[in-house]
């Protein structure tokens, strides 16, 4: 959020990177002490897809991966400290008043197409979010909140300013991927319609233009994209000569192929594979604790049309008593998680999270009491009837939720069984769930139920803003609408003090707890894993996994062993 792929095109894809790689070795080297051998390519398999390519349009995770390693970014995150260091800034200082942020830039840089790369270009994309930030960047606009200008007082200064002292100005700017103006500048004319519609691809031969560690050399949607080392790039040189990302849609099949070398590494690995991976000893597999969460998203909108019986807080409550999130945990994910509460994960650390705040216990007992004392009877069939017609409601499902989420469905599925209501899982391409959510103009007014994932940030921000209205159209995924938290969303950016901020980000989590746009169903452990013939990776796995939005570190420190 997030067919089968035969084996044959994934050998296509080795060849055409000319992979030097084996499956089998012992993994101890550290990059940084330079022992290892340079060079190569590495192909590191998922199971989630790339959506786009376009800054402007996109809502996959790997899409934004993709942006951290081709694009510049002010900053980055240490993935031990979790703290902001630098990248395409090399410093930065904030005025007394806290209104004015001045950002230094790395002196000399190039774009791989041989144009200075300048504080001018973030001048440029920063302005042109901030520009169109009510229509084509309205995904990019929110970490942007309360600037007022954006200026290159000269090539290696940008200086922010704020109508209000912001307090997670670092994790905002870290969001978005700085954008060659020789490139976009054309598009950002007119209503800047443009903005979304160019594709943004490798075209005749060429990779894009590339202010990152790497260039995307090639890309073909559902299938790989190929990262070549960007020989311009203004930071410590990767390694390796490049990378692959290769999709999967099937999970034995990228199990397969990282046993038999076809592959050097995975990420997001299947719950039911671990403990066969961690049997070969001639693979690394790491399990910690995660960000991601799990849940079975409500139709929240006011312009929802049918089926409105879904916005009773009582049928929402008694959904949530039948939803067994221990079950989910230990027979979908096989314990590699724990149970879901609020919409801000526990791994996000800072006290972000409201401990206070737990899931409703399984109880289809109260769930059943519940819908009974509504009037919700049962028909003859045992389904229960709302508003005329039978409780009966399809659940989009994004098809790279496969595997344990299709049993963590069952699971649901069973437990709405128990007390009255049907359901029936609808599987799709992400897109197209993605368009089905949004319904007529952006009003949400069609779908019931989905089931898909997010994967926070660190800071709390963005997940919260998922559930403004002003995302409507953007990252809001249901439709949901409430003033108190809207205002509370804008209150919280602006709480200087930590313990001012935690506590208003906790009231906003039980409104969303209270009104249920999601029942969150569990929280997911990062698994990745990677033959041993390759070393570096695991000095940078943290709960945000290998292949990650926030951090360059990963595929700049590995290398062959």
């Amino acid at each position: 959020m997030f067919t089968s792929r035969k084996l044959a095109a994934l050998a296509a894809v080795v060849v055409l990177v000319a992979a030097g790689c084996s499956g089998s070795g012992s993994s101890s080297s550290d990059n940084s002490s330079g022992s290892g051998t340079s060079g190569g390519h590495l192909i590191l398999g998922t199971l989630s897809n790339i959506d786009t390519l376009n800054p402007f349009r996109t809502f996959q995770q790997n899409s934004y991966s993709t942006f951290e390693y081709i694009y510049p970014q002010l900053v980055q995150m240490d993935l031990k400290t979790l703290e902001f260091v630098p990248d395409f800034a090399t410093s930065w200082e904030q005025s007394t008043d806290g209104l004015t942020w001045t950002f230094k830039t790395t002196p000399d840089a190039t774009w791989s197409d041989g144009e200075p790369l300048t504080a001018d270009d973030v001048a440029f994309t920063f302005n042109t979010i901030l520009k169109y930030g009510d229509g084509p960047a309205g995904n990019l606009v929110a970490g942007l909140a309360n600037v007022t200008s954006v200026k290159a007082t000269d090539a290696n200064t940008v200086v922010i300013t704020y109508s209000v002292p912001v307090a997670n100005v670092l994790s905002n700017l870290q969001q978005i991927s700085i954008l060659p103006e020789q490139v976009w500048g054309q598009y950002a004319t007119g209503d800047g319609s443009g903005l979304r519609q160019f594709p943004n691809t490798p075209s005749e031969g060429k990779p894009l233009t590339s202010g990152g560690p790497f260039e995307l050399a090639s890309y073909t949607k559902d299938q790989v994209a190929i990262f070549q080392r960007n020989p311009d790039f203004y930071g410590p040189a990767p390694s390796i000569d490049g990378f692959g990302l290769q999709y999967f849609s099937n999970d034995d099949s990228m199990v397969q192929a990282l046993r038999n070398g076809d592959i050097q590494a995975a990420i997001g690995v299947p719950v039911t594979a671990v403990d066969a991976l961690k049997g070969d000893s001639s693979l690394t597999v790491y399990d910690g604790p995660g960000i991601s969460l799990r849940d079975l998203i409500i139709n929240s909108s006011p312009d929802k049309t049918t089926n409105l019986e879904l916005q009773d807080p009582t049928v929402r409550e008694a959904m949530e008593y039948a939803i067994d999130r221990n079950a989910i945990v230990q027979t979908a994910w096989l314990g590699y998680g724990e149970p879901g509460s609020t919409i801000v994960p526990p791994g996000t650390g800072q006290g972000w999270h409201d401990d206070s705040i737990q899931g409703l216990p399984f109880n289809i007992d109260k769930a059943n009491q519940l819908l009974d004392d509504a009037g919700y009877a049962r028909g003859a069939d045992g389904i229960r009837i709302a508003n005329g017609h039978p409780m009966d409601y399809t659940v989009l499902f994004a098809s790279d939720e496969s595997g344990a989420g299709d049993a963590a469905f069952r699971i649901i599925q069973n437990g709405f069984q128990q007390i009255g209501i049907k359901i029936t899982q609808r599987k799709q391409d992400n897109d197209t769930v993605n368009t089905e959510i949004l319904g007529d103009n952006n009003t949400y007014n069609t779908f019931d139920l989905a089931m898909w994932d997010w994967f926070p940030l660190i800071d709390p921000d963005f997940i919260l803003s998922v559930l403004t209205t002003d995302q409507w159209g953007s990252w809001s995924d249901t439709g949901f609408s409430n003033a108190k938290y809207d205002k509370l969303y804008k209150e919280q950016a602006v709480a200087i003090n930590h313990d001012d901020r935690v506590a208003i980000v906790h009231e906003m989590q039980q409104i969303a707890f209270d009104a249920r746009p999601y029942i969150i169903l569990n929280y997911n452990d990062t698994i990745d894993a990677w033959s041993n013939d390759w070393t570096g990776f695991s000095d940078n796995e943290s709960v945000l996994g290998l292949f990650n939005n926030l951090s360059k570190a990963p595929f700049s420190t590995v290398h062959q062993t």
